[in-house]
């Protein structure tokens, strides 16, 4: 049997070595520094782990974005309506069914103008990710979500969304109470908004459960977040009956920022402070909130008809391909 020892070592994790090392004996260095005055070793060991850090961040692989994707402490929906929003008031409930705490909607003011946000919320510890499902909404989340971008559609409001979710829940009442339904509802209905819609996916954008709320007329993609239909494990233990594979898979699958906007699948990637967007929640809303305001401003240019019919558009052109004649 083949265990993960047997796995050659990479280049990756000789640079996560060294990276490691360097950071130990900086901060060994920084010990004896705060006993005398600074060093020209310091100075240099400093400036080596900050290469270090910037060469390792940027050159990860899919497998490792996802992993970051994943970080329990990177910023979710309500920490950037915290720091980028005013006048926050949530909506509750699908007047269907009931209300699902996965899926967080509500009015807000983003640098003074009125905005209908949507997103989904994982839950920061075990009672939150089990009180909102892990960021795993259920049909009348879906539905709460349609609802709540409809009234903004009738008030002229645009729409922003985030996406961090693993997928729609796959649970039997939730197909009981016709999930593939919701999903396709708000995959049509999106379309239609007479309003401009900025997607952005902050974390993992999982499946069918992600593109319910990510028809937009700009989609952005943070630097270490994931798209994809599947997640690695999923798709590793269906070609391969061997989740172990994940790694495999998540390459293959082109997941990741820069393969989705070579592929014309995303608009924009926001970059992520140093480490990623878990070390620092204030830089990286910063960050975020400068695409939304240069987004909104663009989309707010254009009239209806052309903003339904380049969003309609945008997603045709996705996916197309063509048969050459066979000789």
């Amino acid at each position: 049997m083949k265990t993960r020892s047997d796995n050659p070592v990479t280049e990756k994790d000789v640079r996560k070595v060294e990276l490691e090392k360097l950071e130990r004996e900086l901060a060994d260095l920084r010990q004896i520094e705060r006993r005398g005055p600074p060093s020209a070793e310091l100075d240099r060991l400093r400036n080596e782990v900050a290469q270090l850090r910037r060469d390792f961040y940027e050159n990860m692989g899919a497998w490792q974005r996802t992993l970051l994707a994943r970080h329990p402490q990177r910023p979710y929906m309500m920490d950037y309506v915290r720091i980028l929003f005013e006048d926050f008031h949530e909506l509750h409930g699908d007047r269907a069914f009931g209300d699902d705490a996965a899926m967080v909607t509500g009015f807000a003011k983003f640098r003074g103008r009125p905005v209908m946000l949507v997103g989904q919320q994982k839950g920061r510890d075990t009672k939150q990710r089990v009180a909102q499902n892990f960021g795993q909404a259920k049909p009348e989340g879906y539905r709460k979500a349609l609802r709540v971008m409809q009234v903004a559609a009738k008030f002229g409001r645009p729409i922003f969304t985030f996406i961090d979710t693993p997928g729609a829940y796959p649970g039997i009442d939730a197909e009981e109470r016709g999930q593939a339904e919701a999903i396709a509802r708000n995959l049509r209905e999106m379309a239609r908004l007479p309003v401009p819609i900025v997607v952005t996916i902050t974390g993992e954008g999982g499946s069918g459960g992600a593109l319910a709320i990510a028809v937009g007329d700009q989609v952005n993609m943070l630097e270490n977040s994931v798209y994809s239909v599947i997640s690695p494990e999923g798709c590793a233990s269906i070609l391969w009956r061997d989740a172990a594979k994940a790694e495999t898979a998540a390459e293959a699958l082109k997941i990741t920022a820069r393969d989705l906007k070579g592929l014309g699948l995303i608009d924009k990637i926001v970059p992520e402070p140093e480490g990623g967007a878990h070390t620092d929640h204030e830089a990286s809303a910063a960050l975020v909130g400068r695409v939304l305001d240069s987004a909104l401003t663009d989309l707010s240019k254009l009239t209806t008809s052309d903003l339904l019919d380049r969003r309609y558009e945008k997603f045709r052109r996705m996916g197309q391909f063509f048969e050459t004649a066979r000789i």
